[in-house]
């Protein structure tokens, strides 16, 4: 395992307040599945039977046995990379081993963020429709669209102060929903034979068009993938311990809508949702309210996840570089202005498109069960790197890959009826990531590096040069070069051609992110005093890029161990000891007129340079002051264009 014990320690510790907060964040969206599974069922096949009723059940529990409880809460929460969880985490644990896994982690991830879009629009509206019940006039969709806007305008407070609030409440949908449950399956103990898989396998493979219920019987697990998302949030320990009370919740809900049906056998549900069926009636408005609630945290789920994966995205060179927010000191906290907007714009299109929960439920489902299938082969490909058993990475494989592709299939059929809805938005996502992920690699080959060393006595001549007037006291280059001893040509190019820049000193500096969340160390390699230095930053990927602060600190540190002098160069300036000016340069790339770039790779650096002109610019990205800084467009040269025909003509 990647992680230090440190890490470890961490994770498999449960607490109260630990659990507490996983109530909160990540059970919302599997504990909401019993608003409308078995609506979803009984709407493809109307009349209630007995044989339908008890296979859906079997087919429930034991989804949510193999799929969530074995798949996810006991094998796929082990693979952690430092702590931090999801579909991305686990690609960072394998992506050096082969290079095709980048296929699965982008399928995986823009999958996930669709679902993101989708989630928030059927838990509410499916909670807020029970409100029918009672005022059956009533119009929901300005209620849903009032909800769940409130809920994205929350977000920028952060998810620990969210989280711990949600907590109780989920603590008190899960207890309702085990509670009326098991009243209802005292009322016919024989519905407890549906545990047996036999009605399962009866359901599928003896009724006629049996099997397309599983793209209904699958919402059952979708909240899955959330567990192991957040795994940075709320740690293992607490993870492994609070799902065993969901799921006995979850099982005695479904188990008691079955009692339910098969006393109404023979007749169609006709509108009626079971579960709020099993409520006395004098407890029907608040048991719509706790759904309500729970309806809130299942979309934050969801959007707590979407944040740490494009947090986690940025990182892997698949998402451009937007601004993160850390709301709060807690571990794996984060909020994303932009994500945040586009996920809320996203809701309210679901919900005004579709406007009725049972008309989404075609949408939902099928993103996630990509999903799950791209996070089966990361897995199955982390386990034989990790060299397990071959034996059993097969069979981990084969089990997953048939059950995920049975759901895949019956949720195609979905597909006209606004499951194409949820593939598009992942195309859309998945086309993002795979423009930045190629043009981070083109941009990588096209960048031409030089030795700094070569060019030392160069720069000492020009900051001695009186005839050129001063830039700056201290001029310092961002750069992109890894290595101490090497610089962008393009950087050279900046300082003695452009406009040549005369400064006393010349620094450069570069940012490497690193796998670990919390690295804040630099290196400083001081190439020739009090003229040419270099500084490395290594920043962990939690960790804000305040290289403004950082910088000053790295001066702070040099002056006292008396490694460079900062006092102004200028005669009358540097009597009184005045610090000199500092100015940051940063070179923004554009893309060439003149280039033989081959016609597949130009149109992915248009559609690159299109897409970073909506982006969080380079300075900011860096957090660098404004006032202090010059950005610089450079040409991303890719040969010129040569065998140029001109002619000369005398007249």
């Amino acid at each position: 395992m990647e992680s230090n014990n440190g890490h470890h320690h961490h994770l498999d510790k449960a607490s109260a307040a630990g659990l507490l907060i996983a109530f909160g964040i990540i059970y919302g969206d599997i504990g909401t599945s019993p608003l409308y599974v078995m609506d979803s069922i009984f709407k493809e096949d109307p009349i209630i039977s007995p044989q339908t009723v008890l296979g859906a059940l079997s087919c429930v529990f034991w989804t949510l046995t193999l799929q969530t409880t074995v798949k996810y809460v006991v094998l796929i929460l082990r693979a952690d990379n430092r702590g931090e969880g999801g579909i991305f985490a686990l690609y960072a644990l394998v992506r050096r081993h082969a290079k095709w896994l980048t296929v699965p982690a982008i399928i995986g991830g823009a999958a996930l963020l669709a679902d993101g879009i989708i989630t928030p629009p059927i838990s509410v509206s499916s909670a807020i429709e029970g409100l029918r019940i009672i005022y059956p006039d009533i119009q929901t969709i300005p209620i849903v669209i009032g909800i769940i806007t409130a809920l994205f305008l929350v977000q920028v407070f952060g998810t620990n102060k969210v989280g711990g609030a949600f907590g109780p409440i989920m603590f008190i949908w899960f207890s309702m929903l085990g509670t009326f449950g098991i009243i209802w399956i005292a009322k016919d103990w024989t519905i407890l034979r549906a545990l047996n898989p036999y009605y399962a396998y009866q359901l599928l493979f003896e009724k006629p068009e049996g099997f397309w219920l599983l793209g209904a019987v699958f919402l059952c697990t979708t909240g899955a993938e959330a567990l192991y998302s957040d795994l940075g949030h709320c740690g293992r320990a607490n993870i492994r311990v609070s799902w065993v009370f969901v799921k006995i919740c979850l099982i005695l809900q479904y188990f008691g809508q079955g009692s339910w049906l098969l006393s109404h056998a023979g007749e169609s549900l006709d509108g009626r949702r079971p579960i709020y069926e099993l409520m006395p009636d004098w407890f029907l408005l608040p048991g719509i309210a706790i759904a309500t609630s729970a309806a809130i945290i299942a979309s934050q789920a969801l959007i707590s996840g979407s944040f740490t994966l494009v947090s986690e995205a940025i990182r892997l060179n698949f998402w451009p570089k937007v601004r993160l927010r850390y709301p709060s000191l807690q571990k794996g906290q984060l909020y994303v202005p932009s994500v945040n907007l586009l996920l809320w714009l996203g809701c309210v299109g679901v919900v005004l498109y579709f406007k009725e929960s049972s008309a989404m439920e075609a949408a939902y489902g099928l993103a996630i069960t990509l999903t799950m299938l791209m996070t089966t082969i990361l897995m199955s490909y982390y386990l034989y790197a990790k060299k397990y058993q071959m034996w059993g990475v097969v069979i981990f494989m084969a089990i997953y890959i048939a059950i995920e592709g049975s759901f895949l299939i019956a949720n195609l059929v979905k597909f006209t009826h606004g499951g194409w809805v949820s593939l598009v938005i992942g195309a859309m996502i998945a086309g993002l990531m795979f423009v930045w992920y190629r043009a981070f690699y083109i941009k990588l080959r096209l960048t031409e590096y030089v030795k700094l060393n070569d060019y030392v006595d160069s720069l000492k001549e020009l900051s001695r040069d009186i005839s050129i007037p001063k830039y700056a006291t201290h001029l310092i280059f961002m750069s992109n070069a890894s290595r101490m001893s090497e610089i962008e040509s393009k950087v050279i190019y900046s300082i003695f051609q452009k406009r040549p820049k005369r400064a006393d000193i010349y620094w450069f500096v570069h940012v490497d992110t690193t796998d670990d969340p919390y690295t804040m160390e630099y290196k400083v390699n001081v190439i020739e005093p009090d003229d040419v230095i270099r500084v490395n930053f290594r920043l962990g990927f939690r960790i804000e890029q305040r290289v403004n602060l950082y910088f000053k600190k790295v001066i702070e540190e040099m002056v006292k161990n008396k490694e460079v002098d900062i006092t102004s160069r200028y005669e009358s300036l540097n009597r009184h000891n005045v610090i000199g000016d500092f100015r940051f340069v940063v070179l923004e790339k554009f893309l060439s007129f003149e280039n033989e770039l081959p016609l597949f790779e130009q149109a992915i650096m248009k559609a690159y340079f299109f897409i970073k002109g909506f982006t969080t610019s380079e300075d900011k990205w860096f957090g660098l002051d404004s006032s202090a800084v010059k950005i610089e467009k450079v040409p991303l040269i890719i040969r010129p264009a040569e065998n140029i025909k001109l002619k000369r003509i005398y007249s």
